[in-house]
C-alpha cells in the first residue's frame, strides 16, 4: 500500500512540473511567433558552393571544394528521389509541412518522456530548427535552443518548405568535408540522387545523425547499426513493409569514398579560372570519350621513356565543339610535371606546318600536286638543311613531295612563297607562329618547325582543311546556345581549291607498317622537331579533326621520338573511337576550279617548279673527264614501282659524246643539256658511271628502291 501511494505521488509531481512547463512554454512560443518579423536577423542563405565542371550532357568532369573546404553542392528537389524525401521526412519530422518552424506537439510529447522515463526517447527538433543549426552552429544549452526555435519560426516565415528542405539537403553533414545529399550521393554511390535503393536511402538518412561515427569508410559497423536503426523506425511507422526492411538489411554498404572526379583537368582548371563567379560550368566535352581517351594516353604513356607525355584533342569539324581535351596524360604524375598544359604550351610543330606552305602556293599559283620539283641536296639561301631520312628522291611530284614529307622542296617552295607571307597569312587568321628569342624575322626553317606554335591552334588550321579553308573559334561552353556554324565568326586560310588539293594528297599518306586507318578516308599529317622534342600526328575526316602530341614539358630529348611512329599509331587508335558518319569516298566536295590533270596537260610554267642549273667548272680541264653531280654517293632514290619515270643524272665536264654504264654494263641514255636521263628498270645497289669520248669516267653507287603506294 505504502508502494502505490508512493507512485501516486511521484506521478503526480512529475504531472505538475510538466503543466507548468506548458504553462510557460506556450506563451513564450506564442510571443516568438508574434516577434519573428522583427527581432533577430534572418540566418544567412547565400551559401559557398562546390564548382561543377560538366560534359555537354550535364555529367559531373570535375568538381572543386568551396572556399572552406567542403563538397557542398545545391540540392533541387526536383532532381532527388521522391521515395527518398518521403522516408526522410517520417523518419525526421512527420509533421514537417505542418508546423511552422517548431512541432510543439513533439516538444510536448519530448518533455512527457523526459519526466517520465528519465531520458529522451524521441527528439522535438525539427529539419527547420535542424537547417537553423546547421547555418549557425552554436554550443547544445537551454539559450541556443531558445534562439535557434526564434529562428526557425523566422526562416519559416521568410522560406517556403520546399526551400528549407533542399537548404537542409544541402548542408546535412555526411562524415568529413562532404555536406549534402548530392555529394554524399556522388562519393558514396557514385551517382546522382535521382534513383536511389532502400538499401542508399536508409543509410543517407541514418549518417546526419552522426555524421563522424557513421560514415561508411571509417566505423564500418556503425554505419550498418545506424541502418539497421533507421530501417527499423522506418517499419515500425509503417512506411516500409517487414520484407522491405528484412531484405535490405542483407544489402551491403560501401567501404570507402568513390575518388574525386577529375577528368579534362586541365581545361576545367582554365574554364573555371575564366568564369570565376560560376558554380555550374556546362563545356561541350563528352565524357565517355574523354574517358576512353584518357584511358589511352595512359596506356601509351607507360611505353614511353620516363619524362615523356601526352596531349590530345578532339573536335567536331561541324560545330567547332571541342569534344575532348587532354594537356597532360598523367595530371598527377611525380615524373614529370603533369598539370602543365601542353595543349597550350608552345612547341616546335615539326612538319605540321607544310600543308599549308603548299596551300598557300596553290592559291598564289605557284605550284600544282602535279608539278615537277627536284628533292636533291643543295642550299637555298644559304641554308642547306637535310630530308629527315638523309634520302633523296630526284625529281618528283609535288604531291608526292607533300605526303612523303620532303624536306628540301618545302623549303624550295618556301623560298619562293615568303616567310613573312606565311607568317602572316596564318596571323591573319588567328594562328600567332612565335618565333625564337633569338629571331625577329621569320626565315626559311619555318618549314621544318623552326617556330613555336600551340596544339589549340594547329588543331584549328587542320579542322579549316576539313572545312574548305574556313576557320573558325574553338568552342569549349556549352552557354552560347545561339551559336551555329552559320553564325560563328569565321576566317578563309585558304581557298576551297587549295584546300582540296591539300587534303586529296594528306590522304594518300600512308600509316607505319602494322597499322591501318580501318577502311576510313583519313587524311593525316606527322610531325618531329628538331632533337626529336616533339612528335606529332595531325589527322581530320568529314566529321572530326584529331591532335596528337609527344614530348617532354621540359623540353629534353627523347630517343627515338617521331611523329610517324610514336604519334600516328595513337592517331589511328583514337579515330577507331569515332564513328564514320559519312561514307563518301572523298573528304570534303570538289571545288569547280580544281584541275584534275597530268604533268604535260598542265600550264607550262605549272610544269616544273624549277629549271635545273647545271653548276659549270669552268677551270676544269677537259682532259680530267667527267663529273657526276647527281645522283650523290651514297643516297637513296625512291620511285615508284608502277612508273617509268627517268632519272636525271647530271654531269659537268668531260668530252661528248658521253657514254652510261650500270652495273658495268653500257645503257642506253638520252643526253639534254650536259643531263643523262635513264629510265631505271632495277632496284637495290647500284653502281653509275659515265664514260666521255676520250675515256675519261666518273662512278657512284648509290641505292634505289620502289615504294609499294605512291
Amino acid at each position: 500500500m505504502f508502494l502505490k501511494n508512493q507512485t501516486i505521488r511521484i506521478l503526480f509531481v512529475k504531472f505538475r512540473h510538466l503543466r507548468r512547463v506548458i504553462f510557460y512554454a506556450t506563451p513564450i512560443i506564442f510571443i516568438l511567433v508574434l516577434m519573428a518579423n522583427w527581432w533577430l536577423p534572418l540566418p544567412a542563405t547565400n551559401l559557398d558552393y562546390s564548382v561543377e565542371i560538366l560534359d555537354k550532357s550535364g555529367k559531373l568532369l570535375r568538381l572543386y571544394t568551396t572556399k572552406d573546404g567542403y563538397w557542398r553542392l545545391p540540392a533541387r528537389l526536383e532532381d532527388l528521389d521522391p521515395h527518398f524525401i518521403e522516408l526522410l521526412l517520417s523518419y525526421e519530422d512527420k509533421n514537417f509541412y505542418q508546423h511552422i518552424g517548431v512541432d510543439i506537439t513533439a516538444i510536448f510529447r519530448a518533455i512527457g518522456q523526459v519526466l517520465t522515463t528519465g531520458r529522451l526517447v524521441s527528439g522535438a527538433s525539427t529539419i527547420t530548427m535542424q537547417t537553423v543549426r546547421l547555418l549557425q552552429p552554436r554550443p547544445r544549452t537551454i539559450s541556443s535552443k531558445l534562439i535557434e526555435i526564434y529562428n526557425a519560426i523566422r526562416l519559416e516565415t521568410a522560406l517556403s518548405k520546399q526551400q528549407i528542405l533542399a537548404l537542409y539537403l544541402t548542408l546535412a553533414p555526411y562524415g568529413g568535408n562532404i555536406q549534402g545529399i548530392r555529394a554524399a550521393s556522388l562519393f558514396y554511390f557514385d551517382k546522382d540522387p535521382k534513383f536511389l535503393t532502400l538499401a542508399e536511402i536508409a543509410l543517407l538518412i541514418a549518417i546526419p545523425q552522426a555524421p563522424e561515427s557513421r560514415r561508411p569508410d571509417r566505423i564500418h559497423k556503425y554505419a550498418i547499426s545506424g541502418r539497421a536503426k533507421v530501417l527499423q523506425r522506418l517499419m515500425t511507422s509503417g512506411a516500409i513493409s517487414p520484407q522491405d526492411a528484412t531484405r535490405t538489411l542483407a544489402i551491403p554498404i560501401p567501404s570507402h569514398r568513390i575518388p574525386t572526379p577529375r577528368l579534362a583537368p586541365h581545361l576545367s582548371d582554365r574554364l573555371r579560372h575564366i568564369n570565376p563567379n560560376a558554380q555550374r560550368i556546362a563545356t561541350t566535352i563528352d565524357l565517355v570519350l574523354q574517358r576512353k581517351v584518357e584511358t589511352i594516353l595512359r596506356h601509351r604513356q607507360h611505353q614511353q621513356t620516363p619524362g615523356v607525355t601526352l596531349a590530345a584533342i578532339i573536335l567536331d569539324n561541324h560545330t567547332w565543339q571541342v569534344q575532348t581535351y587532354i594537356g597532360s596524360s598523367n595530371f598527377l604524375s611525380k615524373t614529370y610535371p603533369g598539370q602543365i598544359n601542353m595543349a597550350r604550351a608552345i612547341r616546335s610543330p615539326g612538319s605540321t606546318i607544310k600543308p599549308f606552305i603548299y596551300g598557300l602556293a596553290f592559291d598564289r599559283d605557284l605550284i600544282h600536286p602535279e608539278t615537277l620539283i627536284f628533292d636533291r641536296p643543295g642550299p637555298v639561301r644559304n641554308y642547306a638543311p637535310g630530308n629527315f631520312d638523309h634520302r633523296y628522291h630526284g625529281e618528283i611530284r609535288v604531291r608526292e613531295a607533300l605526303w612523303t614529307s620532303r624536306n628540301i622542296p618545302a623549303i624550295k617552295i618556301l623560298n619562293r612563297l615568303g616567310s613573312n607571307y606565311l607568317v602572316s597569312r596564318l596571323n591573319a587568321a588567328g594562328t600567332k607562329l612565335h618565333l625564337p628569342l633569338n629571331r625577329t624575322r621569320p626565315n626559311l626553317a619555318i618549314a621544318l618547325g623552326g617556330v613555336g606554335i600551340r596544339m589549340e591552334d594547329l588543331v584549328r588550321l587542320y579542322a579549316s582543311l576539313a572545312n574548305a579553308g574556313t576557320m573558325r573559334e574553338l568552342q569549349f561552353l556549352q552557354s552560347n546556345t545561339n551559336i551555329t556554324p552559320e553564325t560563328l565568326t569565321h576566317i578563309n586560310v585558304l581557298s576551297a581549291t587549295a584546300t582540296w588539293y591539300v587534303t586529296d594528297i594528306l590522304a594518300d599518306a600512308q600509316p607505319p607498317t602494322g597499322f591501318t586507318a580501318n577502311n576510313r578516308r583519313l587524311a593525316f599529317k606527322t610531325g618531329t622537331s628538331y632533337g626529336f622534342r616533339d612528335a606529332w600526328a595531325m589527322g581530320y575526316d568529314a566529321n572530326h579533326t584529331v591532335a596528337v602530341w609527344l614530348g617532354r614539358p621540359d623540353n629534353g630529348y627523347t630517343t627515338n621520338l617521331s611523329g610517324l611512329h610514336s604519334a600516328v599509331p595513337i592517331l589511328l587508335e583514337i579515330f577507331a573511337l569515332l564513328q564514320p558518319i559519312q561514307l563518301h569516298p572523298l573528304l570534303i566536295p570538289i571545288p569547280p576550279n580544281v584541275l584534275q590533270v597530268q604533268n604535260t596537260e598542265l600550264p607550262v610554267k605549272l610544269r616544273h617548279f624549277e629549271i635545273p642549273i647545271i653548276p659549270k667548272f669552268k677551270h676544269l680541264p677537259s682532259s680530267r673527264g667527267p663529273k657526276i653531280l647527281y645522283p650523290t654517293p651514297g643516297s637513296t632514290l625512291e620511285l615508284a614501282s608502277n612508273a617509268n619515270t627517268p632519272i636525271h643524272i647530271e654531269v659537268a665536264g668531260g668530252q661528248e659524246p658521253l657514254y652510261l654504264l650500270v652495273n658495268g654494263r653500257p645503257t642506253a641514255a638520252q643526253l639534254q643539256n650536259q643531263t643523262l636521263l635513264w629510265t631505271p628498270n632495277i632496284d637495290g645497289a647500284v653502281n653509275l658511271a659515265v664514260l666521255d669520248a676520250k675515256g675519261h669516267s666518273d662512278h657512284i653507287s648509290f641505292h634505289i628502291t620502289r615504294l609499294t603506294n605512291p
